[in-house]
């Protein structure tokens, strides 16, 4: 297994989001900052790729021997084209999309009566774009980006059927579509390519509960038990530290309408989730980040590199940790 640098965990100190006051991160600086953090490659932007000399790009991760990924949006194949060709000029792994039409949280009540469409429409793209991957050797993944739930990502792996398809595993993202973490994992596991490492704290509302951002390895995800996982499975993956969204994910699983357009589930299930929840979850409390009590961009940007120091010293830990027991082995 090898451990990157996402740049959407920390948008204000690396100027990606609207409001912030940081000049936007350049490419050759988001492999400097991985590296400083004892990292092994990064999943750089789209965006920041497309001004970016690609060559100077692909020569530095070749010298310093880290792994490209790309972080990319959307499901419309010319447009899936062009980033698959632009990795494949500088040699990435991976490029990872998503696909939305669901609200955050998991929130498909907008999509009655379409998301059966939705779902036809992107797996005919998805089809196409998988032919582009193939021939350039990158894999192509998808994000369960709060949006597509386990049993939609498995059907579109098994349709598609390619070995250049697969998933982007956010690992805090299965709670947003009423599933346990460690079952959406076990089920993905076979089709995971590429690994967003996220955690949340829970707390409890009148309608569900809110996933609330907090850094890795101090909410409810056990990491050891994904790691070893992976181990098992695909142990050439693909890992990145990436801290959640500055906003809280409301989770409504308590309002009948939730439901709307998802999966049939069983009384298991959900009994599984409910229990996973009031184990973990918090009755009250302030979940706010200071992006949403809203204080200034420079605040928000030092708050996200003290979560970054906290989550990278868990990680390391993990990742020494694992590497003792190999040597053990």
């Amino acid at each position: 297994m090898k451990f990157g640098l996402t740049a959407y965990g920390t948008v204000f100190y690396m100027g990606l989001h609207p409001k912030a006051e940081n000049p936007r991160i350049t490419a050759l600086q988001q492999m400097k900052m991985a590296q400083g953090y004892g990292l092994e490659g990064v999943e750089l932007p789209y965006e920041i790729l497309v001004d970016a000399n690609l060559d100077e790009v692909k020569g530095y991760a070749s010298e310093n021997n880290l792994f490209i990924n790309i972080a990319a949006g959307g499901y419309e194949p010319e447009h899936l084209k062009r980033v698959l060709q632009l990795g494949g000029s500088i040699n990435a792994r991976t490029v990872r999309t998503v696909v939305g039409g669901a609200d955050f949280g998991g929130d498909r009540r907008k999509m009655k009566g379409k998301w059966q469409a939705f779902l036809n429409e992107i797996l005919l793209s998805f089809e196409v774009a998988a032919k582009t991957a193939e021939e350039v050797g990158i894999h192509l993944t998808v994000e369960n980006h709060q949006d597509l739930a386990s049993e939609e990502l498995l059907w579109l792996c098994e349709t598609i059927n390619s070995d250049y398809f697969g998933i982007t595993l956010d690992t805090g993202n299965p709670l947003a579509t009423a599933e346990v973490p460690m079952d959406f994992f076990r089920k993905m596991a076979p089709y995971i390519k590429n690994v967003h490492l996220k955690d949340y704290k829970i707390y409890w509302s009148d309608e569900g509960y809110r996933l609330a951002r907090c850094p890795v390895g101090q909410g409810v995800i056990d990491f050891p038990a994904l790691f070893s996982l992976m181990e098992e499975v695909n142990p050439n993956i693909t890992l990145s530290i990436e801290h959640g969204a500055l906003e809280a994910r409301h989770v409504r699983v308590l309002q009948e309408d939730y439901w709307t357009e998802y999966p049939e589930r069983t009384a298991k299930q959900l009994t599984r989730l409910l229990r996973f929840v009031d184990d973990r979850a918090f009755t009250k409390g302030d979940w706010r980040t200071p992006y949403e009590k809203g204080e200034s961009a420079n605040a928000i940007a030092t708050y996200e590199m003290e979560e970054m120091a906290v989550g990278m010293a868990y990680l390391t830990y993990l990742m020494k940790k694992k590497d003792t027991l190999q040597m053990e082995v």
